[in-house]
């Protein structure tokens, strides 16, 4: 047997011309779509005569040619036939439980031990059967900037790109948008996904924020974009709706299921830190409107001051995030109308980033 040779397979239909080999025991048998099928020798035959009409163009003649041609030909396309490329591609392996959809994004430092000074490399995770189209954006304003697009196979992850501190703000809202499918077989239809997420550069500079994982050696800081076939719809505050239904609702709205975070007892010379983001006090935003989360969110800010109120001298972050603004500009209010005694300030953007103010009790 040699390149060139026509061959069928034993145990099965078809067949194809050897194209090459690969060890002493497996030769390549390249079918008529140009695949080239790894094959244990022995599963093989040559054939005088057979439907496989199509030779690989390096083995088609150009006129007449003379036996001594044919095999300088041979030589000249390899010595050994182990070097030859295979182009034979296995199919990405299904795990059991992954037709449902889950996908996430992961930043991970590049130096753990150097986590506020390092870079962060940005991964999008596919973890199901499932290959996904992507596509990755931030906003701005009102209008949405494109930072990666693409195909990710199933069970896999995969890289997007390096970003460093100056890159957090830009990345406070981020949007990730995918669409399910297989490839060559029958599969459950599944609903695109468009989940929005709220990045808090302020994690960024905690070495606790990076956790262990199941999809990388090292810690990392680990968003769920869908989970379970579930999509992660993040808190999204409209500031006119607040404004509007402001007029409507009072501090006493009721809310689903908060769960209550006491402050502890603050240590000497080290101040509080209060974050005031909504999936931090709330267990579920399920069925609140923007209004709701507002309110429920001043009424922790004020419980707070009021827990530490004959604690005289103690600081108090408040992380708000910056987003649109909403947030913290009611809190500004609250400090200026109902707390005049104590005075406040931006927080520390070295060890906080953007969205966090201190509030010292006098």
């Amino acid at each position: 047997m040699k390149i060139g040779d026509k061959v069928r397979f034993v145990s099965e239909t078809g067949g194809g011309v050897v194209a090459g080999f690969k060890g002493k025991d497996i030769v390549l048998v390249e079918d008529e779509d140009g695949f080239q099928i790894p094959t244990v020798i022995t599963d093989v035959v040559v054939v005088e005569s057979d439907n496989y009409d199509r030779v690989p163009s390096q083995y088609q003649a150009t006129g007449k040619s003379t036996a001594k041609e044919t095999t300088s030909k041979e030589k000249s396309h390899s010595d050994d036939p182990a070097d030859r490329p295979v182009t034979f591609k296995l199919p990405p392996e299904e795990r059991k439980g992954g037709d449902v959809l889950s996908a996430y994004l992961a930043f991970v430092p590049i130096d753990i031990h150097e986590v506020t000074n390092t870079r962060f490399e940005t991964y999008i995770i596919n973890d199901s059967n499932y290959y996904m189209r992507y596509t990755y954006m931030y906003a701005e304003g009102k209008a949405w900037q494109m930072l990666s697009s693409g195909e990710i196979e199933p069970n896999t992850k995969l890289y997007i790109d390096e970003i460093g501190r100056a890159s957090l703000d830009q990345l406070q809202h981020v949007a990730i948008q995918l669409i399910a499918y297989k490839k060559d077989k029958p599969f459950i239809l599944k609903s695109p996904v468009s989940a929005q997420l709220r990045i808090d550069g302020t994690k960024f500079y905690k070495l606790h924020t990076f956790q262990e994982n199941d999809f990388f050696e090292q810690r990392a800081l680990v968003y769920t974009i869908v989970e379970n076939d579930k999509i992660n719809r993040p808190l999204a505050i409209d500031p006119e709706k607040v404004k509007q239904e402001m007029f409507h609702k009072n501090d006493h709205t009721a809310v689903e299921k908060p769960k209550v975070i006491k402050p502890i007892a603050p240590k000497k010379n080290e101040p509080v830190v209060i974050d005031l983001h909504a999936e931090e006090i709330l267990e579920t935003t399920s069925g609140m409107e923007p209004v709701d989360i507002l309110n429920y969110q001043l009424a922790f800010f004020r419980r707070t001051l009021k827990e530490f109120a004959n604690y005289k001298g103690t600081k108090i972050i408040f992380i708000h995030g910056k987003g649109d603004g909403v947030l913290r500009r009611a809190i500004i209010n609250e400090l200026r109308y109902k707390y005049k005694s104590y005075t406040y300030q931006d927080a520390s953007f070295q060890e906080y980033g953007y969205g966090a103010t201190q509030v010292n009790i006098k």
